[in-house]
């Protein structure tokens, strides 16, 4: 099964290795769909997809700006998920309600699956009930704002983010680009910069231009301004393979 989400907020499924695709009309005609408000760009767009690996008829999304839904029957109903979360952009009223969350990514454990992080426009958020509630993560310095978020393959506890300055800019704070890793669930986090530029870092990393592979120990991630950084022990040092590449938007091991 493949699951593929689109901009204007489409979602698609096929169980024949993508030669035909079936269009979820259940989520597509879903009365609250109408309040999707797109975060940043005209249209929303679903951006993440988490199976579960124990039952591949679970399945998660995000949507920007829309929140986080839940199917268990393989698309045929959905559900909202995201209690918890909170949203700074809207009327106060609005602040926690689940659809006005806009989620940048949405990762979910293998070796766990009850546990999701998510990189959310107002910070870093975690769950440990399969994304029914979520507890914000404060005090990560540099910044909580970003795109990106992967997480260990068999700890939980474990995920790495890619900092920057929030509405301003859109660049790393300080122009030093580091790499935050938590290793305790979000309790204390460590800000990771050895190999990467630490003056003039102009680099955004997207979404998904950030990866983790299955052994949990190689990470690489490509920006914007066309660098891109792999690392061989969790982090803890980069080695820079190039900076003229054109701008990065997804980086994948395979």
């Amino acid at each position: 099964m493949i699951w593929c989400g689109t901009l204007p907020g489409g979602l698609f499924r096929s169980s024949d290795r993508g030669q035909t695709w079936e269009m979820m009309r259940a989520l597509w005609e879903h009365p609250k769909r109408k309040q999707w408000m797109g975060g940043g760009a005209d249209l929303p767009g679903i951006h993440s997809i988490c199976v579960d690996p124990r039952d591949s008829k679970r399945v998660w999304i995000a949507v920007s700006t829309g929140g986080i839904w839940f199917t268990e029957d393989c698309g045929a109903s959905w559900s909202q998920r995201g209690k918890g979360m909170r949203a700074e952009y809207v009327p106060p009223e609005l602040t926690h309600d689940p659809i006005a969350q806009d989620v940048h990514c949405l990762v979910q454990c293998p070796a766990a699956p009850h546990r999701m992080w998510v990189q959310h426009h107002n910070g870093i958020f975690v769950s440990s009930d399969e994304g029914g509630t979520f507890t914000e993560i404060t005090g990560v310095e540099p910044s909580t704002f970003g795109f990106a978020v992967v997480v260990h393959p068999s700890d939980p506890d474990t995920a790495w983010f890619v900092p920057e300055i929030k509405d301003e800019k859109r660049i790393p704070r300080d122009g030093r680009l580091v790499v935050t890793r938590t290793r305790d669930g979000g309790k204390s986090f460590e800000a990771l910069s050895k190999g990467l530029p630490q003056s003039h870092a102009y680099d955004v990393v997207y979404r998904h231009a950030l990866a983790l592979d299955r052994t949990g120990n190689r990470l690489a991630f490509g920006s914007t301004t066309g660098g891109f950084w792999v690392s061989e022990d969790q982090g803890d040092s980069w080695a820079c393979v190039t900076h003229t590449l054109p701008p990065i938007h997804a980086v994948r091991f395979v």
